[in-house]
């Protein structure tokens, strides 16, 4: 283990070696964190992290500088770490839009705050094309945009990733969006990937400033439609997404898995799977909880010649489902919401989606490849699931503890 300063850590770090770690004291770090061809391997990454908590490492914004600069890494875990843009209009940590890529690259335990100048700072973004990402337990509060992947004309992608258990508080734009694509390097992977997209919670309050900037909390585009990539899939569940005045909570097209997710938007819409930049392909729909004052589940304008299906829902909504696939949900108006669970508030410490009564099981029955995604053979508290239910909880009626 080396470790570094505010006044030694830059010259230590551009000497780095896989397998190396970087302890970093606690202080002020004024100059950012620059890694540029650094590059561990899978058996031996290299390691930059702060001191524990409640020690801080901080790194400070500087105006015309992407507090973490990313270019051409591999394989480097960055963890412990405060970023603070004091708003500078920059992102916390940029993979940069003139690397080649960016992959196997882990963020974990970062507290980014004050990078909400404009929608267009992110608290962490990829501009170039980036693969293996673990995006785990971070805090982002107050971001233009909590986390955005890929380029806007989907020339970088953003694939075979796992983002979990990351806090994202009042973004102005998206909590979290990754970007549709077109087609994957010569250099990346080809094997078909899973992103999955798990346990994190997105609490989005503020109005947008006109109709045309308002954003969804959580947005995933589609992969390539052909070629490498045109298999794989987001795999959403276990997330808890809470308000957006403006906006539905979660929209999607492409290839799809979404499913034991909580949803509760008392002032617009949950989630709508529509055409963006292409249309729906593989989509499923299972086992989430959703309370919203407006649209509870939109789904339009899937293509043809892929399974789609929307089942084993709870949805109190106005209307609860508007869909072109049918299936079997468990549905009642919005007005009704609030008598049905045990308490629906805002704030997520305090908000418990448990269904006050027991609900009698679906008649139809899951496919077996669905109950077999990662966390699909539990509900939300972690239950095993041992038969059909509707919703994220279980069937509720029962003392387990607040489903939040």
């Amino acid at each position: 283990m080396r470790r570094a300063d505010p006044a030694s850590f830059g010259a230590i770090l551009r000497h780095l070696r896989p397998g190396e770690m970087l302890a970093l004291a606690a202080g002020v770090y004024t100059t950012g964190l620059p890694l540029h061809g650094l590059q561990g391997t899978a058996e031996q990454p290299i390691v930059i992290e702060g001191p524990p908590p409640p020690a801080r490492a901080v790194f400070v914004a500087r105006p015309g500088a992407h507090t973490v600069s990313l270019v051409d890494c591999a394989h480097v875990i960055i963890r412990n770490l405060v970023l603070d843009g004091r708003g500078a209009r920059v992102d916390a940590v940029r993979a940069e839009g003139h690397a080649r890529f960016a992959h196997h690259v882990t963020l974990e335990g970062l507290t980014i705050v004050n990078h909400g100048a404009t929608q267009q700072n992110s608290g962490i973004s990829t501009k170039c094309p980036a693969w293996g990402w673990v995006v785990r337990g971070n805090t982002i509060v107050g971001a233009g945009t909590g986390m955005y992947f890929g380029d806007s004309d989907g020339s970088d992608p953003f694939f075979d990733s796992l983002i979990e258990h990351n806090r994202i508080v009042d973004p102005v734009g998206y909590g979290i969006q990754i970007k549709h694509q077109h087609a994957r390097p010569d250099f990346a992977p080809t094997e078909r990937s899973d992103t999955l997209i798990r346990g994190n919670l997105i609490v989005k309050s503020r109005v947008a400033a006109s109709p045309e900037v308002a954003r969804p909390s959580l947005l995933v585009g589609h992969f390539p439609l052909a070629g490498a990539g045109a298999r794989d899939r987001y795999l959403v569940c276990g997330n808890l997404l809470i308000d957006n005045p403006s906006e539905a909570l979660l929209q999607g097209e492409g290839n799809i898995a979404l499913y034991n997710n909580l949803l509760f938007n008392p002032r617009g819409e949950g989630v709508r799977i529509q055409p963006h930049n292409h249309l729906p392909r593989e989509v499923a729909v299972f086992n989430n909880t959703i309370v919203a004052a407006a649209l509870g589940i939109g789904f339009a304008g899937g293509e043809g010649g892929y399974e789609q299906l929307v089942e084993h829902n709870l949805v109190f909504g106005n209307p609860p489902i508007r869909s072109e696939v049918s299936g079997e949900n468990r549905t009642g108006a919005y007005d009704q919401a609030r008598a049905a669970f045990v308490r629906l508030n805002p704030d997520p410490d305090r908000l418990d989606m448990t269904p006050r009564r027991p609900l009698p099981p679906p008649r139809s029955r899951l496919g077996s490849p669905w109950l077999s995604l990662p966390g699909a053979g539990a509900d939300r508290l972690g239950r095993p699931v041992t038969g059909a239910a509707f919703g994220a909880c279980g069937g509720g009626g029962v003392a387990d503890g607040p489903c939040r």
